[in-house]
């Protein structure tokens, strides 16, 4: 697992990452398998400068940039196109800036004689195993909000940097900082459409080279992507085809190979195991992440598509278009932003037509959407404590339940009363500390998604890279797409009987897309394969969840309801699937806590000689 570390302190530590390499001028700082035109410094002596990870910035821009960190300008130090980690350094003020999606995460945790920080919570944890902790272990599960907790970790005494903060560290003092506005300011859809296009362009640009490239080639997102790497290399593409996904996907990548130059294609056909939950009887056989991550579940699926293009290609980059569904659309949910302003008329005209593509009527919509309209996120929190403390509510399908700025899964409805009452205590907590959040549920909804989906797409890295020596690459995660992306109002973004109007419009009549991509409606689906692999894998996954699990003993989950849930799926009931993700990923990791072998400190051989 790649990662970084440093100390901040007033002496040096016994201790250094294993495998570490110091990045020069900034001791004491390491990096954990990056490869080296990936770390780049710049310094003069009053200010120092480190990105690590994919950074579109040339060194002359970053020379330039060291006036940006002697004036303490943080923000923008994270306007280049790329996905990564920034370190900077000015007299003794010491800033460590991830990235807005999680896939850059920083931790913290102090000692007497200074601060530890990392990109690896399990990293900073193993410097005295710290164990997990449970009442964040629950938040994840039942909320699926990382920044619901605030700074708390997954693990005791390491502390979480939430989204758009960074790690500032002084002599006096160490902090979780605010760099990005709590909302961002509207644009307008039109007026933002180039923005989008020229932000997403340079991200995919910025990324290719002399390696091999690869691409998803499925929905409109990843279409995108390929065709923009296709302005400037051979992309051998790629599209998962499985009968029993029922979408178009295979005919409109065909067609999009046969019309855009340099895109090449080849379809990856399903097979028995090519389902979720395969392969989860040895979690050995699964790479070791620092947070559960969902894509345990669908690893044989995506080591299906690696698997093809290795065998066309070895090694490269490969683009996805993960994360194009949090930033190019809108959920539901921001009808309740449209009622809460007093714009009732378009809410209505909003309505309706999600109740035609629901089948339900306007009036249920509304309904749906007006009681967060009149709360708080604090507030939120607040209601969910004391649902929390009374018994478990008998399972509705999400989609059925009213919208809410935090929604409660039914992972909580499967805890232990104590770790439910300890939960509601730690909500009323937040609701009270809670300082700087957002008027806008949307706004809120988005920062969160993002940060899920981010953490998420690491795991996906992870196989690609430890497996197939693959980049993955993920530019609609870039922080310069998301703000292009989410400065556009909700209600622009999601209108109604345009799917995704903002990529159709910064696109339309460029002639990077074909026009029969960007007036395409439909989207594929996963349903099938996930109902599939519940029903192949009903045994492991009862075993793996069941009463003996490590979920089950922290009281995270209890028997009875998971069975039932279980059982549901294997019927081919409807499931509360995303619950089952998350107590499968949460304990797939928690087992690997538990088993691997993984070292990731050594002796600090330069502090043993001083």
């Amino acid at each position: 697992m790649r990662w970084s570390a440093g100390w901040y302190g007033g002496s040096a530590r016994s201790r250094a990452p294993r495998d570490g390499t110091p990045v020069p001028v900034l001791e004491p700082v390491w990096t954990v398998d990056w490869p080296a035109d990936c770390v780049r410094t710049v310094g003069d002596g009053s200010a120092e400068l480190t990105v690590i990870g994919a950074c579109g910035a040339d060194d002359e821009q970053l020379w330039r940039a060291l006036p940006t960190v002697r004036s303490r300008d943080w923000r923008t130090l994270t306007t280049w196109p790329g996905s990564y980690l920034v370190f900077a350094r000015c007299g003794e003020v010491l800033a460590v800036i991830g990235d807005l999606s999680g896939q850059h995460p920083v931790y913290w945790r102090p000692e007497r004689s200074g601060v530890w920080w990392s990109t690896s919570a399990t990293a900073l944890a193993a410097l005295d195993g710290a164990p997990t902790d449970t009442a964040s272990l629950a938040a994840r599960m039942a909320l699926a909000q990382p920044d619901v907790l605030g700074t708390r970790s997954l693990f005791r005494t390491v502390n979480r940097v939430p989204t758009g903060h960074l790690l500032l560290i002084t002599p006096d003092s160490v902090t979780a900082a605010r760099y990005e506005p709590v909302e961002p300011e509207g644009v307008d859809l039109r007026q933002a459409a180039p923005t989008v296009r020229d932000a997403l362009t340079t991200a995919v640009h910025a990324r290719l080279g002399d390696q091999p490239v690869s691409a998803d080639l499925a929905g409109l997102d990843s279409t995108t992507l390929a065709c923009l790497a296709a302005q400037r290399s051979s992309v051998a593409a790629v599209t998962f085809a499985d009968e029993r996904l029922r979408d178009d996907d295979v005919l409109y990548a065909a067609r999009t190979a046969a019309t855009v130059p340099r895109l090449s294609y080849r379809s990856v056909p399903g097979g028995p195991r090519t389902v979720y939950y395969d392969g989860l009887e040895d979690v050995r056989s699964l790479p070791v992440t620092d947070e559960p991550n969902a894509f345990v579940v669908t690893a044989t699926i995506k080591r299906a598509v690696l698997d093809a293009v290795s065998e066309r290609r070895a090694g490269g980059v490969h683009f996805t278009g993960a994360g194009g569904d949090a930033v190019l659309s809108a959920p539901s949910s921001y009808l309740s932003d449209l009622l809460r302003s007093g714009r009732r008329l378009r809410a209505w005209q909003h309505a309706q037509a999600h109740a035609r593509l629901r089948r339900m009527s306007p009036l249920t919509v509304l309904r749906r959407a007006r009681p967060a309209s009149r709360t708080t996120l604090a507030e939120t929190w607040q209601q969910l404590a004391a649902v929390l403390r009374r018994p478990p509510r008998p399972w509705v399908p999400q989609a059925q339940q009213p919208v809410t700025w935090t929604p409660l899964l039914a992972t909580a409805d499967w805890m232990a009363p104590d770790v439910r009452h300890q939960l509601a205590v730690e909500l009323d907590t937040a609701a009270a500390d809670r300082t700087d959040a957002p008027s806008s549920l949307t706004a809120w909804s988005d920062q969160q998604d993002l940060a899920r989906v981010g953490a998420n797409t690491n795991g996906w890295r992870e196989i690609a890279l430890t497996e197939y020596g693959v980049v993955l690459a993920a530019p609609f995660l870039d922080n310069e797409v998301i703000r292009a992306c989410l400065a556009v109002p909700a209600d622009q973004r999601a209108a109604p009987g345009r799917y995704k109007p903002l990529l159709s419009t910064a696109f339309t009549g460029t002639g990077i897309l074909p026009d029969f991509v960007l007036n395409r409606v439909t989207k594929g689906g996963f349903n099938a394969l996930a109902y599939a692999g519940l029903r192949a894998n009903a045994g492991i996954l009862r075993e793996l969840i069941g009463p003996s699990s490590r979920l089950a003993a922290a009281g995270l989950i209890t028997d009875a309801p998971v069975a039932d849930m279980l059982a549901r799926a294997a019927s081919g009931l409807p499931t509360a699937q995303g619950a089952l993700h998350l107590a499968v990923s949460t304990e797939v990791w928690l087992r690997q806590l538990d088993t691997s072998a993984h070292i990731w400190w050594e002796v600090n051989t330069h502090a043993a000689a001083a």
